[in-house]
Formats: structure tokens, sequence, C-alpha cells
């Protein structure tokens, strides 16, 4: 058994871990210009020296739409140095820590801080990291209704899983806002602060006025549906909710999230049907690797000796059949043996190759009264190997006092 763990005596509390407090890692530098002057014409060599001498090197640096550097930082003391930063050589500039990348805004769902005041709940969960708080509310017949979830604002930008709220444990999920659209040209993916194009009706989507005194018929700028720029069936409007929910459920840009959301889009004009079918239509088919050859490897596999496919060769048996026995006994009595009859069979077949007959046999051998007659040969036999022979029949005799050995069939 393992030693026993000691807990608190009596009047005795444990004191809570204390967590290191976040500092903020993301910072815009602006320039100081009467003539509204940006980054565009600095060189970046000039303000890599600069931030590199003042607080080091850092995580990255990049330039925003409007011009300005987004800079990370890695360590609490480069946090505290950059916002000490006043010029770059002889740009003046103005550092200010990021508006949103420096925190994360998480959900919670409570009914029983239903009637509590957002200025309770915040200063009690203050301790935890939680810098605003804001009730989601819904609208009913014309009027805004209080609901039991709350957006929550950490001052981090990792999102905490759970926060105690007294003695409820509540989990955090993430925030997913709504697509960013414009006021003005009424696009999606940007502000009315940072656009660049011409007024648009939210309701007519012609150019020039404002949706307030608008009668005309609806019909959205996105789109070109009979609808609102603003209508939540926008198709547009769904594919841009879509992305913002991938974006923040994966934990990664928007520019990252919108090449994912695209590539599983259909395209205008095609169905989704059409697209489930043809990518099982390309996933179904079977394709063969092709290999295609240079001059030199062709020349070298056409001149490469090509190897034979040799039959394998079957073992003659080594036992004998009956009728074999029964001629080896006929054979040793007249002092033959069967490798004679073998070679006297290999002649005979030659020469019914040839056309000569059985009956030329005499002149052949040296002792032509034990091998003139032992043979009968068929002409279309050329098989050696596979020669049957057969000792049933009576061999064929020239006297009746001579005894021949039997045929070969």
């Amino acid at each position: 058994m393992g030693a026993r763990k000691k807990g608190p005596f009596s009047g005795h509390h444990i004191v809570p871990k204390q967590t290191e407090k976040p500092f903020d890692m993301y910072f815009v530098i602006k320039r100081i210009s009467t003539t509204n002057e940006t980054f565009e014409n600095v060189s970046p060599f000039i303000v890599q020296k600069a931030l590199t001498s003042t607080i080091g090197e850092v995580s990255n640096v990049r330039k925003l739409r409007t011009g300005d550097l987004l800079v990370e930082v890695q360590s609490r003391q480069q946090s505290q140095k950059i916002m000490k930063i006043k010029a770059f050589a002889t740009i003046p500039v103005i550092v200010s820590p990021h508006v949103s990348l420096n925190s994360s805004k998480g959900v919670i769902t409570c009914g029983e801080l239903l009637n509590e005041s957002l200025d309770v709940i915040a200063n009690e969960l203050k301790s935890q990291g939680v810098t605003h708080v804001r009730r989601i509310t819904i609208r009913r017949d014309g009027r805004l209704l209080d609901t039991k979830h709350h957006v929550l604002t950490f001052n981090s930008p990792k999102l905490p899983d759970s926060i105690k709220a007294g003695y409820i444990k509540l989990a955090v999920r993430p925030y997913i806002p709504n697509p960013l659209r414009c006021f003005k040209c009424q696009r999606f993916g940007h502000s009315k602060t940072s656009c660049r194009g011409t007024l648009t009706c939210a309701r007519c989507a012609e150019a020039g006025h404002e949706s307030t005194d608008c009668t005309l018929k609806e019909k959205c700028a996105n789109c070109k549906g009979d609808h609102t720029s603003f209508s939540r069936s926008c198709p547009k409007w769904k594919v841009e909710k879509e992305i913002v929910s991938t974006k923040f459920k994966q934990n990664i840009s928007f520019i990252e999230a919108r090449r994912l959301v695209m590539a599983q889009t259909p395209k205008e004009g095609k169905s989704y049907a059409s697209v489930a079918k043809t990518s099982l239509a390309v996933s179904g088919t079977q394709t063969k690797p092709v290999v295609i050859l240079t001059d030199s490897e062709s020349e070298q596999i056409s001149t490469s000796p090509m190897k034979e496919n040799k039959k394998p060769k079957f073992k003659k048996k080594k036992s004998m059949y009956k009728s074999e026995r029964s001629l080896a006994l006929k054979l040793a009595r007249q002092g033959s043996s069967l490798k004679d009859l073998k070679s006297l069979k290999s002649v005979a077949l030659e020469l019914g190759k040839t056309g000569l007959a059985t009956q030329d046999l005499p002149s052949l051998f040296a002792n032509p009264s034990t091998s003139s007659e032992l043979l009968k040969i068929h002409p279309s036999e050329e098989d050696d190997d596979d020669l049957e022979m057969s000792c049933d029949q009576p061999a064929t005799q020239s006297t009746a006092d001579d005894k021949s050995p039997p045929s070969v069939l």
C-alpha cells in the first residue's frame, strides 16, 4: 500500500495555485503623419532593424490591409518594451494592443444568472479573466427578450474549457459571430470604416442611396435574389456563416477557412446531387499506372536478355506397372533387359519416321535372330517417353519353335 496522503488540518486551508496573468501578444504600429501616410513606402529593412535593436527578435511581423503593421511578440518583456517605442529611425509611430486578437469570446448557459445584472456577473468572474459580459437577446412579437445565454470576453487568446459561477461549473463554448457585412457597399468580409466601394442600398441593391427611405423592389446586392442584402435566407450569407464557423471551430485564419468551405461548396449552376454523383463516379473508377520510358531505358529493355519460362520437368515414376514387370521377366528368360528394349525401340521409331519397316532391323543389329522380330512400331508414335507397352496380346511367331517377345503397340 502507498503512503497515505496528508490532508489539511483543522483551521488550515489550501492556497490555490497562482496562475500567471496573461499579457498582450499582438500589437498594431501606426505611422504618425499629417498626410495619412502608412508603411507602404517605408523600407522593410528599416522596420526590421528598428524592432530588433529595440525589443529583439519577434515571432511575426506582417502588414495589414490598412497599411499598418501587426507585430506578434514572444514574451512579457517584449510586450512591455514594444509599448515604449515612439519612432522607427526618423519615422514617428504609435503602438497599441490589437483590439480582438489579444482576447477570446465564449458562450455560457445558466438559468440561475438570468435575473443577475451584467455588472454583478462581470465583477464576480473578473478573477477568472472575464473582462466583459453580454446577454444574448431574441426578438419576439416586436419585443426583445433576455435569454439564459451569455457571451463572455476573456483577456487571453486561449479560451478556457470551463469557469465557475459561484458553486456552478459552466462549460465554455466558442462564440461564433455572424458574418461581417459592410453597411456601405453591402459586401461581406470588411466593415464600413475600411470600405473602398460605392454606397449601395441594402434593400434594392441600387447605388447612390441608403435603405432608410427606399421603397423599391427588394434585391440582394450579393446574390441578386429577391430579398434584402441583410436577409438570413441569402445563399451568400449562409456560405459566409459557414466560413466564420469553420474559422472559430478549427482555430484557423479566415483565408484558410474560406479555402476549405469553397472547396466543399458546389459552383453556381450545379446542385449538390450532381457534385456528389461526379465525386462517386471518379472515386469508383480504377486506373492503372502508366510508366513512360526514355529512349535509353527502352533500348536497355530491348537489348537485355529475356528469361525463358522453362516448363517444369515431371519426374518419371520409379515404380513399374504390372505389364512392364511381366515383360521384364520374359526378357530376362531370353537373356535381355529393358535397356536393350528401349534402345531397339528408339531405333525402330527413327526407322518408322524415315519410312523403313521393322523387317529391315536384322541388317542393323549384330544378332539378327534375337532382334529381327522384337518390335512392331506404329510410325505415328513420336514420343518415346510416353510410349505404352502391352503384354496382353501374343507376339507374332516366325516359326513354331522360336518364341519371340511380345510386340509393342
